[in-house]
C-alpha cells in the first residue's frame, strides 16, 4: 500500500509528576506519513512542542523493534493498540484513518504508579523475577545443550512462554490489574524444563507472594490480556500456575 498523508487529532494524558493531578490535553497532527510507526508520529508532536518552548510527551521506548516491550501505552482503551499480536513501536500510522481522533494513556494500575504522562514505573515485574524468577546453576562453561533430554512438546512450550517480555499490556488489559500472565508465563518457562526443578517449589510460592504484595489483582478469566499481549502468551500459563502453586503449597517449605 502506497503512503499517504494524514490529519489526527490527540488526546494524550499529561501528568508532571506522580503527586500532580493529570489530564487529557488535545493536539492536532497534520500531514502525518501513514508509514511512520507510532513512536515516530510521538517524536513528531514532540519536535513541534519543543520548537514552541512547550514540554514533550515522555514516553517509554528503548528498542523500537518489538523486543523490549517498554513502549506500552493504551490507545483508544487498547493496550499497545489495534493491531493483535504487535507492540505499540511495531503499530505504523497506516492503521488510522485520516482525520480520526486517538486517544492515548499510559498503562493504569496500582502497582504501576505514574511517573510523568506516558511513562509508569513497571519494577513490580522486576521484583517478582527476583522473587523467583531464576535457576541455579554452576558457574564455568555452558553446559552441553543436549547433556539433559527435553521432549520437543515441552521445549515448544516452555519458549512460547519465554516470549513473554513484561511489557505490562496483560495487567492494563485486566479488570483486576492482575499479572497473572506474566508470572504464569515466567513460571512455566522453567516449570516446564528440567533446569527448573530444584528450586520448582519454592519459585511457584515466592514469586505468588511477591505479585501479590505489589498490589496486582486476582485472574477472574476474562481473558483480556491473552487478547493484547503483543506475544500472544496463552493463559494455559495461569492454569500451569495455579497447578505449580497447589502443588508448592502442599509441598514446599516456603509455605510452612
Amino acid at each position: 500500500m502506497a503512503a499517504r498523508k494524514i490529519s489526527l487529532n490527540l488526546k494524550i494524558w499529561r501528568q508532571e509528576s506522580p503527586d500532580k493531578k493529570g489530564a487529557f490535553e488535545q493536539y492536532r497532527l497534520e500531514k502525518i506519513n501513514s508509514d511512520m510507526s507510532f513512536l515516530e508520529m510521538i517524536d513528531v508532536l514532540n519536535e513541534r512542542l519543543t520548537l514552541e518552548g512547550r514540554e514533550p510527551v515522555a514516553f517509554d521506548h528503548d528498542c523500537r523493534e518489538g523486543i523490549c516491550g517498554m513502549c506500552g501505552a493504551v490507545v483508544d482503551g487498547i493496550a499497545h493498540g489495534p493491531e493483535k499480536a504487535t507492540t505499540l513501536c511495531q503499530l505504523h500510522m497506516r492503521h488510522f484513518r485520516d482525520g480520526q481522533t486517538i486517544t492515548i494513556e499510559p498503562f493504569k494500575a496500582r502497582a504501576f504508579p505514574i511517573i510523568r504522562d506516558l511513562v509508569v514505573d513497571r519494577s513490580a515485574f522486576d521484583r517478582i523475577i527476583q522473587a523467583g524468577g531464576f535457576i541455579s546453576v554452576n558457574t564455568g562453561s555452558a553446559p552441553d545443550g543436549n547433556a539433559i533430554p527435553v521432549s520437543q512438546t515441552k521445549a515448544e512450550l516452555a519458549m512460547d512462554a519465554a516470549a513473554c517480555i513484561g511489557c505490562g499490556a496483560c495487567v492494563a488489559a485486566c479488570p483486576n490489574a492482575s499479572a497473572m500472565l506474566f508470572v504464569g508465563a515466567k513460571i512455566s518457562q522453567l516449570a516446564l524444563l528440567p533446569q527448573g526443578g530444584p528450586e520448582r517449589e519454592k519459585r511457584a510460592v515466592a514469586m505468588v507472594r511477591t505479585m501479590d504484595r505489589e498490589g496486582f489483582g486476582n485472574c477472574s478469566n476474562e481473558r483480556e490480556c491473552e487478547a493484547v499481549c503483543p506475544k500472544s502468551i496463552s493463559i494455559r500459563n495461569i492454569a500451569r500456575l495455579n497447578r505449580e502453586f497447589f502443588r508448592a503449597s502442599l509441598f514446599s517449605d516456603e509455605n510452612g
